[in-house]
């Protein structure tokens, strides 16, 4: 491995993100390296040209992030991933972004099939694009996920059937494609789940008889597909969730274009960690980043658990939408129930923390119900789905107003709660971007709630 700095790196300033970097191309590495070096919270500590320079730099270095090529020496197939897998064994905490000239999906397949949390695929043509690299690089450094559209598009888009199936086999395929679980499958066809695979291996077995020498890696897709989806279906993961739940099977359905807007009525939660940046400032950026991680997983389940969406995590900021990208009737209590379960989560992870010496995150959660727009914005280099207006702007705003531990609603979530909790009201609060007082209630614990902090925690 070439290090980029001789000895041991020096000590990490805060916020600053290490990278290792991997490609057997010198030309492409050093633009790379580039890229990233513009950027003042981005460091490239070591560069790799195989598979066995990535583990010893990872060894050496102890990056934050791996950046990697898939195809290096030794065999020139699919090191760069193998690599990333054997770092993440030995280095939890390290996040991983693939570059690849192939748009093929069975690369991302096998890298996200035990999960999505701290990993990015990109595609070469397209990283010199923006800040397409960067943003990928800082979003795994804190557990987050980063797909190129291209990737994404192709992994929930159906998979094209082959002729001489059934329709009832048609079916069966095009439910495999969408990515639905064996097990969902099971309980809508009311058979075991054993059986329902002998089923999709018997429609792959099919379509193989139909298959020329020149679709051979399409049927190789398809069984990539097959294998992730029962791997994710064992760890609660599907494709799905690689786009706010539900989202992939909307596009899909109906077809919707970049800039197509809608209109929801829906409740937002925002969380937020208080004191943070006091947290970062006397934290390791590594041990903070798996903290973020830990976080994230906590709150992804708390708020799936309820059927919302997770819009996005930025930072220590949390986003869900509870109405959207598929309407719900109880959607106010449904955020109210994801927010309580955010706090117990977190209390419990606190309460480990506390044991190895770590600090506490306080989350400050703030809860609003109203219309929204909801659209799929960007380009094709880059996409999101993402709901916009007062009701998004009035959950900020009312986060800000909660401690941690405590919960925050609005007015409107309050009165759209068929069974309202117990709360208070707080004083008429004038918030930015609002010419009138906004009327808003604090949740009042339960004694036995475990939400957020404990008392003696609280700031």
């Amino acid at each position: 491995m070439d290090s980029s700095d001789s000895g041991s790196p020096p000590a990490v300033a805060t916020g600053t993100i290490d990278v290792l970097l991997a490609d057997d191309n010198l030309i492409v590495r050093e633009g790379v390296r580039a890229l990233i070096a513009r950027h003042p919270d981005l460091r490239v500590v070591g560069v790799a040209a195989d598979y066995d320079e990535v583990i010893a730099g990872a060894m050496t270095c102890e990056p934050h992030v791996l950046v990697t090529d898939i195809r290096m020496p030794p065999s020139f197939s699919r090191e760069g991933i193998d690599a990333a897998k054997e770092v993440r064994k030995r280095h939890p905490g390290t996040g991983v972004v693939i570059l690849s000239q192939y748009d093929d999906p069975e690369y991302a397949v096998s890298l996200l099939a035990e999960g999505s949390a701290g990993y990015g695929y990109l595609l070469k043509d397209h990283i010199a694009e923006g800040d397409q690299l960067v943003d990928a690089i800082r979003a795994v450094a804190t557990g987050g996920t980063a797909l190129d559209p291209a990737i994404v598009d192709a992994l929930v888009r159906p998979v094209a059937t082959q002729g001489g199936l059934t329709p009832a086999e048609e079916e069966l395929l095009n439910m495999v494609a969408e990515g639905k679980p064996i097990k969902a499958i099971a309980v809508a066809r009311n058979l075991p789940a054993e059986a329902i695979s002998s089923e999709v291996e018997a429609v792959f077995v099919k379509l193989a008889e139909g298959v020329s020498s020149g679709t051979k890696g399409a049927l190789q897709r398809l069984r990539l597909l097959h294998k992730a989806i029962v791997d994710r279906e064992e760890q609660g993961e599907t494709l799905s969730r690689l786009l706010p739940g539900g989202l992939a099977e909307k596009l899909r359905r109906d077809g919707r274009h970049i800039g197509e807007t809608e209109k929801v009525v829906i409740t937002v939660l925002m969380s937020d960690i208080r004191a943070y940046s006091t947290i970062a400032e006397h934290a390791d950026p590594s041990q903070l980043a798996g903290q973020l991680n830990i976080h994230r997983a906590a709150m992804n389940d708390a708020i799936l658990g309820e059927n919302g969406t997770v819009m996005q995590f930025v930072g220590d900021a949390v986003m869900a939408v509870f109405g959207a990208p598929f309407a719900q009737d109880d959607h106010a209590e449904r955020s109210v129930a994801a927010a309580l379960s955010m706090h117990a989560k977190q209390h419990e992870i606190n309460a480990r923390w506390a044991e190895e010496g770590l600090p506490a995150f306080g989350l400050g959660l703030g809860l609003s119900t109203g219309e929204a727009a909801a659209a799929l914005l960007g380009s094709e280099e880059r996409l999101e789905y993402t709901v916009v207006g007062d009701t998004v702007n009035l959950s900020q705003r009312l986060q800000q107003l909660a401690e941690a531990g405590e919960t925050v609603l609005s007015e409107a979530t309050l009165h759209a709660l068929e069974t309202p909790p117990a709360t208070f009201a707080l004083p008429p609060q004038l918030v930015k971007g609002r010419d009138t007082p906004v009327i808003a209630y604090k949740l009042i614990d339960s004694p036995d709630s475990g939400t957020g902090l404990a008392p003696s925690e609280r700031q």
